[in-house]
C-alpha cells in the first residue's frame, strides 16, 4: 500500500450534510482516470446528525476488498476526531477542518496533520447557511484533488454533467472546488507521496451497486411483478426495479404498464403476493432483509410444500432483532437454507459482487421455475449498497428462460389424467399447470397433507412419499445450481472456503499468504445445495479455513451437516462486527492458527 495508485483514504463527516455527492465525485473521477477503485460507505441508521464515513481504496492491481489501513483521513466532524486520528497508519496523513481546533492530546507525532479551514472559507465565500454546509464537502474534494493529483478536467466535466442545467448551482460548486484546491496548492506540498497517475485499467468496466444489479437482473429474467415492504438495506433494489420497468416495461402503443409493483403492509404479505403471482404464471419476487425473512417463514413453507416458484432477495444486515440496520453481515444462512418449520431445504445463491448479483438473479428465476420452489439470492449490505467496479454486463439475446415442466393446453390434452405431484421422470420434479389452461389441469392448492395426486391425505405412507420426493428434488438441484469457483495452486498446503461478500477479501488474502510462503487453494461456494465438488475439496485438504461473517460459523455447520465432513476438520474464521471484511483479517487468522498448531 501507500504508493502510486495503491492507497486508501477516508472521509469522516456528519450524516445528512451532503457528503455523499462529494464522495461520489471523488470516486468516479478516479475511475474515469482509468484507475481501479472501490468505495465503502459506513453510515448510521438515522436520517441525519450522526457520524458517517466513506472509504475509497485505489488499487492498481484491482483489489476490491475493504482497505487494510488508511493512508489519508479527512476529518470534517469534530465529534469523531479521536476515532479519525486513531485510524491513520503510522506515516500517514490527516486533513481536518481547522475551523474547529483539534485538541493537543489527540495529535500524533507519527502522522502528518494538515489543517484546512473549510468551514471558515465557506462562511466567508457563500451567503446562505445551507450552501455553507453542503459546499464544505465539495471544498474538501477540491483539496483532495490537489493532494492526490485527481485530474481537475475530469472533475469539472463531472460537475457540468451533474449541474449543467442549473447554472447558479454549477457556479457554486466550481467555486467550492477551487477553494479547497487552491488552498491545498498554496499551503502544502502537492501531491502527497502516494497519489494518482492515469492508467487504462477501467475500460470495459462500470461502477455499480448490488441492489441495482439485482433489480436489473430481475428485469432481464422476465419478472413483471414485485411485492415488497421497505426495509434497509434492500429498499433500493425495488426502487431500481421500478425505474427499469418504467423505462422498459411500458407498452409504447398504449402507454400501459406491463408490470405491477405492490408495497404491501408487511413482509409476510409481500411474500404472499409474490407467491400468488408466481402461481398465476408470472415471474414475481420480493426483496427484504433478515427481519423480513423472519416474518415470511410461514409463506416460505407454504410455497415449498405446494411447490410454487418464488424468488426472494435477502440483502443481509446485522442482527438479531433490529440489530444494526446499516451494517453488513452473513447471519441469515440458517434462516434461508432451512426456512420455515418442518423438514425444508431451499436453494440459496451467494453473489460475490454486483456483476455476480446480476447474473445469479437471472439464474434464480430459472431455478425457481425449474424446481417449483422458493429460491433465495443472499447478498449483504456491502454488496447491495456500495459501489463496486465490475466488468460491463453482457447479455445474450438468444437466451431463453427455463420455465420448467409447465404443461400447456396441447400437452395437457395428451395426458390421460393430471396428477399435480406425480414424478414421472425420476428427478423429483412433477409437472405443473397454470390457472386457466384447461379443466383437466385444475387442482386444489393445499398446504395441508396431500398425496402425489394433490388430494388431501393424513395417510403416513402417502405423506412420506411426497416428502421424500421433495428431498429427491433438492438432491437433483445440487447438480444444477451454479458450481463452486476454484482458485487452485500447485503444492497448496491449506484450503480456504468462503461465500458472497467475503470473496474479494479472501482472493487478496490468498495472494498475501503466498507472499509469506503459505500456499492456499480457495473454493468460493456459489450455491446451496452443495454439489459433490464441495465435499471433495474439504476431504482433500486436511487443514481448511471457512471464512464467513457471522458469530456462529453457520457456513461451517452447514458444510458439516450436508457433506458429512467433521466440523473439527474445518477452522472457522469469523468476522461479525458489521464492517466489510479485510484481507488482513483473514491472513492474521490463518497465520495465528497455523502458528498455534505447530507449537
Amino acid at each position: 500500500m501507500s504508493q502510486i495508485n495503491d492507497f486508501a483514504f477516508k472521509m469522516g463527516t456528519v450524516n445528512g450534510t451532503g457528503s455523499a455527492s462529494a464522495n461520489s465525485i471523488l470516486m468516479q473521477a478516479i475511475f474515469r482516470m482509468g484507475i481501479p477503485v472501490t468505495g465503502k460507505n459506513i453510515f448510521p441508521s438515522n436520517i441525519q446528525g450522526l457520524p458517517t464515513w466513506y472509504e475509497i481504496r485505489v488499487s492498481k492491481d484491482g483489489y476490491t476488498a475493504r482497505p487494510p489501513e488508511i493512508d489519508l483521513m479527512v476529518a470534517i466532524n469534530p465529534a469523531t476526531y479521536k476515532k479519525d486520528v486513531a485510524c491513520v497508519r503510522p506515516g500517514g496523513y490527516l486533513m481536518y477542518d481547522s475551523s474547529w481546533p483539534m485538541p493537543e492530546e489527540l495529535q500524533r507525532d507519527d502522522i502528518t496533520i494538515l489543517g484546512v479551514p473549510f468551514g471558515t472559507m465557506c462562511v466567508e465565500t457563500f451567503e446562505r447557511d445551507r450552501d455553507r454546509t453542503l459546499l464544505r464537502n465539495i471544498a474538501y474534494a477540491g483539496a483532495l484533488a490537489a493532494l492526490l493529483e485527481i485530474d481537475m478536467d475530469v472533475v469539472h466535466k463531472m460537475l457540468n454533467e451533474k449541474f449543467g442545467k442549473k447554472k447558479a448551482l454549477l457556479d457554486l460548486n466550481f467555486k467550492a472546488i477551487r477553494l479547497g484546491y487552491d488552498y491545498a496548492k498554496a499551503n502544502f506540498e502537492c501531491p502527497l507521496p502516494f497519489h494518482l497517475k492515469r492508467m487504462d485499467e477501467t475500460s470495459g468496466h462500470i461502477l455499480m451497486d448490488g441492489n441495482t444489479a439485482c433489480g436489473l437482473g430481475a428485469v432481464f429474467a422476465g419478472a413483471t411483478v414485485g411485492a415488497w415492504y421497505p426495509i434497509t438495506p434492500s429498499t433500493s433494489l425495488m426502487e431500481a426495479f421500478k425505474a427499469f420497468c418504467e423505462e422498459y416495461r411500458v407498452d409504447k402503443a398504449t402507454g400501459l404498464n406491463n408490470y405491477c409493483i405492490i408495497q404491501a403492509e408487511d413482509e409476510l404479505s409481500a411474500a404472499g403476493i409474490a407467491i400468488g403471482a408466481n402461481w398465476a404464471g408470472a415471474r414475481a419476487f420480493t426483496n427484504t432483509s433478515g427481519p423480513g425473512i423472519s416474518l415470511m417463514q410461514e409463506f416460505i413453507g407454504l410455497a415449498y410444500f405446494t411447490e410454487i416458484p418464488c424468488v426472494i432477495f435477502d440483502v443481509q444486515r446485522v442482527g438479531p432483532a433490529t440489530g444494526m440496520p446499516t451494517r453488513t453481515q452473513q447471519g441469515d444462512l440458517f434462516s434461508l437454507a432451512y426456512a420455515s418449520h418442518g423438514d425444508t431445504k431451499h436453494i440459496v445463491l451467494f453473489p460475490a459482487n454486483p456483476e455476480d448479483a446480476f447474473y445469479l438473479s437471472i439464474t434464480a428465476f430459472d431455478l425457481a421455475d425449474r424446481f417449483q420452489t422458493p429460491v433465495f439470492v443472499a447478498t449483504d449490505l456491502d454488496i447491495g449498497m456500495n459501489d463496486w467496479m465490475v466488468k460491463r454486463l453482457q447479455w445474450d439475446d438468444t437466451r431463453a428462460w427455463d420455465r420448467g415442466k409447465v404443461l400447456n393446453a396441447e400437452e395437457l390434452e395428451k395426458v390421460k389424467s393430471f396428477s399435480r405431484y406425480l414424478d414421472v421422470d425420476g428427478d423429483g420434479i412433477a409437472a405443473r399447470t397454470l390457472p386457466g389452461v384447461g379443466a383437466k389441469g385444475a387442482y386444489f392448492v393445499r398446504g395441508s397433507g396431500h398425496n402425489k395426486h394433490g388430494a388431501y391425505t393424513e395417510d403416513s405412507a402417502e405423506y412420506q412419499e411426497v416428502l421424500d420426493r421433495l428431498a429427491l428434488k433438492f438432491h437433483t438441484a445440487a447438480s444444477v445450481v451454479p458450481a463452486p469457483e476454484f482458485f487452485l495452486q500447485p503444492d497448496a498446503e491449506i484450503g480456504i472456503v468462503s461465500i458472497g461478500g467475503c470473496h474479494a477479501a479472501v482472493l487478496e488474502a490468498v495472494d498475501r499468504l503466498k507472499d509469506q510462503g503459505i500456499v492456499a487453494d480457495y473454493m468460493r461456494i456459489k450455491a446451496f445445495p452443495f454439489c459433490d465438488d464441495v465435499q471433495e475439496f474439504l476431504v482433500k485438504h486436511p487443514v481448511t479455513f471457512v471464512v464467513e461473517q457471522n458469530r456462529d460459523a453457520q457456513l461451517r455447520a452447514m458444510l458439516a451437516i450436508e457433506t458429512g465432513v467433521a466440523r473439527d476438520r474445518m477452522t472457522a474464521v469469523l468476522d461479525y462486527g458489521g464492517e466489510p471484511l479485510t484481507a488482513r483479517g483473514v491472513v492474521s487468522a490463518v497465520i495465528t492458527h497455523l502458528e498455534g498448531a505447530t507449537v
